[in-house]
């Protein structure tokens, strides 16, 4: 039986990347038809003087109360869409990926990458609420604790962009965002987690819209509580694995556990393909992105976790990492 398990996986594993490869090679040289100014990266001005509390909405919240509308049975994590007092549209997400969301999406809009309008609560009432499919544990009547909520104010959604096939490959602003998700550790790289907005100028604006998976270990365990979220395993997770003369490998994304490639092996081949995001980033790439991490300072920090509702030693926790990495990626 061992035997035969092992045959599958091999067999598994060669025509998973014979199917890459081929795909790769349909893909070589084209990129995606655009219109209008492309933007990835936008000069953020004097980082200190941003506010991580508040984030990229400036603090703005849903205008309560709140009324349900529907469940949202998509992806991985439990979600539900609200309507506010004001007649806005927000999208409701619980579990482990609620608090480590805005706090990362703080840090990348601080350096001038795109992100979302989110923010957390520990308590939300909801008007209407029906008894979710997913996500029971954290409702209680109409009251669900411990939620992120989401506006998109970026412009109209005009489709994904693939990590591989994009219009700022190779650019130093594209391998900064690598070294973004290496520090975050947002493992969670599908390319359908990644968004085209068109603002009204025509200005298309390419944005890794879900950071959830954050903020835990290198790469997705057997369970969400070990791979999001989880500062014991997020501070023990080596974080640059090789510096080369010209260019630096970080431990990320790490390999899914081998089960995976039995059980669940779209996802397995899913992170065994995406493993290069995190390999052969410049070294000047990767210092570039560290000279604009060192402008944030200690309370900015503090505020971006006070932002996701950590606790006060939570939050100098998560500092100290955060600094020590930083201060990794400037000795490049």
């Amino acid at each position: 039986m061992r035997r035969l398990l092992s045959l599958a996986l091999f067999a598994a594993l060669f025509l998973n990347s014979a199917a890459h490869a081929q795909k790769d090679h349909n893909h070589k040289d084209k990129k995606p038809a655009t219109n209008g100014k492309l933007f990835l990266w936008q000069d953020p001005g004097d980082i200190k003087s941003k506010n991580l509390f508040l984030g990229a909405g400036n603090g703005d919240k849903a205008q309560l109360p709140v009324k349900f509308d529907k469940e949202d049975m998509e992806a991985h994590s439990p979600k539900f869409d609200v309507t506010d007092a004001a007649g806005v549209k927000w999208k409701v997400k619980l579990g482990p990926e609620a608090q480590p969301e805005p706090v990362a999406s703080r840090l990348l809009w601080a350096i001038g990458y795109f992100a979302n309008d989110n923010y957390f609560t520990s308590d939300l009432q909801v008007e209407g609420l029906m008894r979710l499919q997913r996500g029971s544990e954290f409702q209680k009547n109409d009251h669900v604790k411990n939620v992120r909520l989401q506006i998109h104010q970026l412009g109209k959604k005009d489709g994904d962009w693939k990590w591989r096939d994009n219009p700022f490959k190779d650019s130093r602003e594209f391998n900064g965002l690598r070294v973004m998700m290496a520090l975050l550790r947002n493992w969670d790289l599908k390319d359908d987690n990644n968004a085209i907005y068109v603002a009204k100028d025509g200005t298309e604006l390419y944005e890794v819209t879900d950071v959830g998976s954050t903020f835990g270990m290198a790469g997705r365990s057997y369970t969400d509580a070990m791979s999001k979220n989880n500062l014991t395993r997020y501070k023990k997770a080596k974080f640059i694995d090789k510096i080369k003369p010209d260019y630096v490998d970080f431990n990320f994304p790490t390999h899914a556990p081998l089960l995976f490639a039995v059980f669940a092996p779209t996802f397995f081949f899913h992170v065994r393909h995406n493993k290069w995001i995190g390999h052969h980033i410049p070294r000047a790439d990767a210092k570039w992105v560290g000279g604009l991490l060192t402008q944030l300072t200690d309370d900015q920090i503090r505020d971006a976790f006070r932002a996701g509702g950590y606790t006060p030693q939570q939050i100098e926790d998560y500092l100290q990492v955060l600094k020590e990495r930083i201060a990794e990626l400037n000795k490049l």
